[in-house]
């Protein structure tokens, strides 16, 4: 059952929208705007793909209750937490959604790395960020601001499983190396196979224990629920603007737009279409901006697609690009 939907984000974005046109923004501080905005709307998609599969399994299921989007505050320390999934056997999936288009590297050290443009950068290791969320829900049950069930005068503890979930069409490179944290990095579309797995090799026969009432675990869903503290942003003050007075409030001017294409006329390498990747449409290789940047600007050429330099050169490609086009 779906106890909690996220929270929309629309106000976020109209209100980023609107600080391109911002008098006092840089043609910088807006690159950094429209990041933003980028950020933002990938982060949904990313949520939305996860809670589609979780809508498909659960949605009319009473043995199992989720949330979406909890926020919480306890003793001064704030957990944004993606899923919360929690079954009638007190199991609570604690799950970070990321939507990495180009996909994520870990190394031998769980460090983590996204890709733009081909090129890798580092991020916070989601893993750790799952942590930090189980530490701060352990601090909120303890403080009993939400009320664990109780059997035979004891608070029954839940079990925290965390999971990191990436974008169905994201490449996902391990080093090769058993481990459990790994193994928690699932794609959206396996999650609900990844947890049915989990279920069957759980041959503890104590978990029978702490079985209970789908009513019981509905409660404790919505007191949870009852705890989330959405926050609102101070976008101008963010980004070192004063306030929206007298800032156009209505459909925003493409101008920052015009300004990014003549500044940049080409396409971005992270775009949402299978034309932009920095793959070979041919060959499957990886490719540099410049050579997707190449193909991108001579459509006519290329179909708008992208081919690395050999295929480029192919005494083929002539044939390969008419089929295309």
């Amino acid at each position: 059952m779906i106890i909690k939907e996220a929270d929309s984000r629309e106000e976020d974005l109209n209100t980023l929208e609107i600080l391109l046109n911002h008098p006092q923004a840089s043609f910088e501080t807006k690159k950094l705007i429209d990041r933003e905005i980028k950020n933002i709307r990938s982060g949904i998609k990313g949520e939305e793909e996860a809670a589609y599969e979780m809508r498909m399994r659960f949605k009319d299921n009473k043995n199992w209750y989720v949330i979406h989007d909890l926020r919480i505050e306890v003793d001064g320390l704030v957990a944004q937490i993606d899923h919360v999934l929690i079954n009638r056997f007190m199991e609570m999936f604690i799950c970070e959604s990321k939507r990495f288009f180009e996909g994520i590297a870990i190394n031998e050290q769980m460090e983590f790395s996204a890709f733009y443009g081909g090129k890798p950068y580092g991020i916070p290791s989601p893993i750790e960020q799952n942590k930090k969320h189980v530490a701060i829900l352990k601090k909120l049950f303890e403080s009993e601001a939400v009320e664990l069930p109780k059997r035979l005068g004891l608070s029954i503890k839940p079990k925290y499983i965390t999971n990191v979930l990436v974008s169905k069409n994201a490449r996902i490179s391990r080093p090769n190396i058993k481990s459990h944290e790994l193994e928690s990095i699932v794609k959206t579309d396996q999650f609900i196979s990844h947890i049915g797995k989990l279920i069957e090799n759980d041959n503890n026969p104590l978990a029978i224990v702490k079985l209970v009432g789908a009513d019981t675990v509905e409660k404790l869903a919505r007191d949870l629920v009852n705890q989330h503290r959405p926050i609102k942003f101070n976008w101008a003050a963010r980004f070192g603007l004063s306030d929206l007075s007298g800032v156009a409030d209505s459909t925003p001017t493409k101008a920052y737009r015009s300004e990014q294409k003549a500044a940049s006329p080409q396409i971005e390498a992270n775009e949402d279409s299978p034309k932009k990747k920095l793959i070979c449409h041919s060959c499957g290789t990886k490719i540099s901006y410049k050579e997707g940047v190449f193909c991108w600007n001579n459509t006519k050429k290329f179909g708008g697609y992208a081919y690395c330099l050999d295929c480029q050169k192919s005494e083929q490609f002539s044939a390969k690009a008419l089929a295309i086009q």
